[in-house]
């Protein structure tokens, strides 16, 4: 299930300034900019991966 969808408008607010305050206005921007290379490298991992995989069973 995904759980934005489980989120409504008024949750999804308190946890955006929650994080507002946690990691103040300027560290916002490294903060997402390193989850977005994150999630570049798992998914670079995972197509490896399943290269890896489907190599295998081809031989």
């Amino acid at each position: 299930m995904n759980v934005i969808a489980v989120l409504g408008t008024q949750e999804l607010l308190i946890v955006g300034i929650v994080i507002l305050v946690m990691f103040g206005g300027s560290q916002i921007p490294k903060l997402a900019r390193n989850l977005g290379r994150a999630q570049r490298e798992l998914q670079k991992g995972l197509a490896e991966g399943q290269a890896d995989v489907d190599g295998d069973t081809d031989t």
